[in-house]
């Protein structure tokens, strides 16, 4: 398993409104300036036919709403259902709404864009930034709100929809546009005339963008970039955007110098702890080089320096799987809304036992899928579930559908056992060899896919290929789970701690492990004693994401003597400080399944040459 919820991202880069300078690139807006009361200066763009559209041409109107947007920001085509909403509240009310794309991509593209993403009020390109100009936008989306006589009355952000770019508050609070929307037209001074908008920085070419230095895009910053991002920023997958080519490095640089610094990207949780296989993690070298280059003012150097386009394998990466299992119709994933955990049944049909030794999951939309987590069903509950989803009648307005059914956390039942899961990044691989799942026949495979929406609707079928034992399976590979204990978590509590133990009572190997807590989690700690020696970190994450759970496989299997101890140290916190409670105000949170419950578990993946279950002993 890996990502427990994503993602998504994100997976996941983003900065905030105040992104860096960038020396040869420049912000939209030097030093913002909120001209509030103030009449803001014509500017025209044309459209996709080619045809002039002014802002002074809008008139007879009450109001006119001018957003800075980019089909490239998620935090910005996040926005598109609220939008849509906005404008089919207001236009009848006299509002004019207008969106502005500050982009390279030519007029038809920009109108394309715009179509998929269903926006009903014209979208132009400011390819010379006009009317970024004009208005000093910094950032998309940025909403402006002008009155009749083109007077800024509003500038900021929509909603506080995002604490941060691909970062979600949990709760909308404040609508700051709708409420200067309201109080414009009831010709009321605007009561928070400005607001920070949070979302991906206007950047534009200044004239003394560098073309050579010590470190170049070509020789220095490609190789990084093709080796450790471009597997999920490139297009079609997860990644929000992509950095594939010299530009889209620019357009992000910022983000790429801050988020490597901080080690937020690559994303990868363990902070302390053993090896692990297939570590998403730059060196300090890599992470310098690429500071290096945003402070040179992110020269290109010479083409010929850069190496071949990275190949990336397409189509299944083990070869043609024994089984192959597939969604048999599309799912529709809402343009809006919460993230969603959406469980689809794949009936296998095996008419005898098999052992999985590896398997792997294809999206068919990598755009919105986060992970996937994979259970095994004998004895039909989740087709009992699926049919009852069938049966329930659809709520007018809601966003999903097709096969399937919801369920916020695990799959609504215990399962029989389980297959791993995916996530974007992950490798496909075998198990140790004369180990596997064991796959009984007649069973079912229940994945839970984990969606994140980005403002559009999405259509996706999951497959999953699976690959059977070829040589006898001496070792069952099985889960060993260490809980934390807890009953009750206080409201209010910053710094709640929970511990758990359990003991090995046989030899056995550990070949992976994966830290499991809800959204109130902040820190997870594993650590082991043999009983003969020290304890020691086995993993240490001190920024926990629930978007961003995942296993990690051991580079070397751990052999593990009987008598060694496990212990796990979690920290949550319940407080209206943390920006992913569920509750505001905070409220008393018990131990269960839901996202809004809180647990804490430990999950390894273990073989023994001893049949059976391996054997434990909790401590309290």
């Amino acid at each position: 398993m890996r990502r427990i919820s994503l993602r998504s991202l994100a997976l996941v880069l983003g900065l905030a409104a105040t992104a860096l300078l960038l020396p040869g690139w420049q912000r939209a807006a030097d030093a913002p300036v909120a001209k509030t009361g103030h009449k803001i200066d014509d500017f025209a763009l044309k459209d996709a036919a080619g045809k002039d559209v002014s802002l002074y041409g809008l008139k007879d109107r009450k109001a006119v709403v001018v957003v800075f947007l980019s089909f490239d920001c998620p935090n910005s085509t996040n926005y598109s259902p609220t939008l849509i909403q906005l404008h089919q509240d207001y236009a009848a009310r006299g509002v004019a709404f207008l969106g502005i794309c500050p982009c390279d991509d030519d007029a038809a593209q920009v109108a394309k864009h715009a179509a998929e993403y269903k926006l009903p009020f014209p979208v132009l390109r400011d390819d010379k930034f006009r009317a970024v100009e004009a208005l000093k936008a910094e950032v998309t989306p940025e909403a402006f709100l002008l009155d009749g006589e083109y007077r800024l009355r509003y500038r900021g952000r929509i909603d506080n929809g995002f604490a941060g770019r691909l970062k979600k508050n949990l709760q909308i609070t404040h609508h700051d546009l709708k409420k200067a929307l309201d109080e414009v037209l009831a010709g009321k001074e605007v009561s928070e005339p400005v607001t920070q908008a949070v979302g991906c920085s206007i950047i534009r070419e200044s004239t003394a963008k560098a073309t050579d230095g010590k470190v170049t895009y070509h020789r220095d910053v490609l190789p990084i970039l093709q080796n450790h991002c471009q597997s999920c920023h490139r297009p079609g997958e997860v990644g929000p955007f992509s950095l594939m080519t010299y530009k889209q490095a620019v357009n992000w640089a910022a983000d790429i110098k801050d988020f490597t610094h901080s080690k937020r990207m690559p994303p990868w949780k363990p902070a302390d702890g053993l090896s692990f296989r297939d570590e998403r993690k730059l060196t300090e070298q890599q992470i310098a080089t690429l500071a290096a280059w945003v402070a040179a003012g992110t020269p290109e150097g010479n083409a010929a320096d850069a190496p071949p386009a990275k190949q990336f394998t397409k189509g299944w990466q083990l070869g043609e799987p024994d089984l192959v299992l597939s969604v048999d119709a599309d799912f529709t994933l809402g343009a809006s809304g919460r993230d969603l955990f959406r469980c689809f049944v794949l009936p296998t049909n095996l008419t005898e036992d098999k052992y999985v030794t590896a398997l792997e999951v294809r999206p068919g939309n990598p755009r919105v899928v986060h992970h996937t987590l994979n259970f095994i069903d004998t004895a039909g509950r989740g087709r009992k579930l699926e049919e009852t989803e069938k049966a329930r009648a659809k709520k007018e307005g809601e966003p999903d559908s097709g096969p399937g059914y919801s369920m916020s956390m695990g799959v609504g039942f215990a399962p029989n056992g389980a297959l791993g899961g995916w996530a974007p990044g992950q490798m496909a691989r075998h198990l140790p060899d004369g180990s596997g799942y064991l796959l009984p026949k007649g069973s079912d495979v229940v994945v839970q896919v984990h969606y994140h929406r980005n403002g559009r609707v999405e259509k996706d079928r999951v497959q999953i290929g699976l690959y059977f034992a070829k040589q006898p399976v001496t070792h069952r590979f099985q889960a060993v789970v260490l809980p934390g204990r807890f009953l009750l978590m206080p409201a209010g509590v910053e710094d709640f701690k929970v511990t758990g133990n359990v003991t090995i009572d046989q030899d056995c190997d550990l070949h992976s492990v994966m830290p499991h807590m809800h959204l109130l989690g902040k820190t997870i700690k594993v650590t082991m004693t043999p009983p003969d020696g020290k304890a020691e970190t086995v993993i240490d994450i001190k920024e926990w994401d629930y978007n961003w759970q995942e296993t990690y496989f051991f580079k070397e299997p751990l052999k593990i003597k009987a008598g060694t101890k496990f212990n796990v140290e979690a920290r949550y916190d319940n407080s209206a400080k943390n920006p992913n409670n569920p509750n505001n105000p905070p409220k008393l949170v018990h131990f269960g399944e839901q996202t809004t419950d809180e647990m804490c578990f430990i999950f390894f993946g273990a073989t023994s040459d001893k049949p059976g279950r391996i054997r434990m002993k909790f401590g309290f």
